[in-house]
């Protein structure tokens, strides 16, 4: 798996506890891990669509008939999934993170250790780019990003080094954006906080939090009764939208009670939360922050 080393594997794909003529659903497609996993216990009459909007990951299309791999984001699913005539699926997986390869990709933008342009856009056609989001946004739109998607208590300070210093020159590339940051961070935290930068610079630029939400709002009419949810997150932000969800149904706020004191809700969790093996971190690094939660359709 040079592309993307799938995290949780075996835990993730036992949590669709997959039936063999099933037609399931994964949303995050990448080096096709996941979705290899699941076609291996897939029976000859069983389903297996894919979602995935970089294109990168178009060139790891597995070949089985069994098999449909969509160039598109997951928060389009149910529109996709109804063109090729499904209404509902028995299980949807989903493992949120930037793959491996994007990470890796220089020119991509996403990691810190490279210089490159800003970029971070996980679908390239998209017209937001990291350097829009530097070089444009506002300070108040920027102190909001680092304030909502990074928790930095120091985002006014960071918003105002790059308003100012993009008044000289736009800020082309992450080493330039690492040289302005870095004497104003905690000293030996620098790498660390640079990372959270970059992480609220990318949820910005790929509109992950609104697309998480669109997602799994359609995961409620999408699967079957009894059907499963498996979802791997890799930030709190992300996994709190996650576990509020599958608890009850919403993202904020309380589910209404009826006349008796009971409340609706379309999942119900199976079993506890799930993370990594400490052989599983060794391994790759990238799975120490994942957050595997699984849920049943009621």
């Amino acid at each position: 798996m040079q592309y993307h080393n799938p995290v949780l594997l075996k835990e993730s794909v036992d949590g669709l506890n997959i039936k063999e003529d099933g037609v399931y659903v994964d949303v995050t497609f990448g080096g096709g891990g996941h979705s290899r996993e699941i076609l291996n216990r897939l029976g000859p009459k069983g389903k297996l669509f894919a979602f995935d909007q970089d294109k990168d990951a178009l060139e790891n299309k597995i070949e089985d008939p069994r098999f449909i791999l969509i160039h598109e984001n997951f928060r389009f699913i149910k529109r996709f999934l109804r063109f090729y005539g499904i209404k509902k699926v028995d299980g949807i997986l989903g493992d949120f993170g930037v793959s491996s390869h994007q990470f890796n990709e220089a020119e991509r933008g996403f990691s810190t250790r490279f210089d490159a342009r800003l970029d971070m856009r996980m679908n390239q056609g998209s017209n937001l780019s990291a350097f829009e989001v530097i070089n444009e946004y506002t300070e108040e739109q920027l102190k909001k990003l680092f304030y909502d998607y990074a928790d930095l208590k120091n985002a006014p300070k960071l918003a105002n080094l790059i308003v100012e210093a993009r008044k000289e020159k736009a800020i082309e590339s992450s080493e330039q954006l690492n040289d302005l940051l870095k004497p104003h961070l905690f000293k030996g935290k620098e790498n660390k906080i640079l990372a959270q930068i970059y992480q609220a610079i990318r949820i910005e630029v790929n509109q992950e939090i609104e697309a998480l939400k669109e997602f799994l709002k359609q995961t409620e009419e999408l699967v079957v009764k009894n059907g499963r949810i498996s979802l791997i997150s890799y930030h709190s932000l992300e996994d709190r939208l996650v576990k509020r969800y599958i608890r009850s149904g919403l993202f904020e706020g309380e589910p209404e009670k009826d006349f008796y004191g009971n409340i609706s809700v379309p999942f119900k969790k199976v079993g506890g939360l799930i993370v990594p093996s400490a052989e599983e971190i060794k391994e790759n690094n990238r799975a120490r922050s994942a957050k595997l939660r699984v849920a049943k359709k009621l």
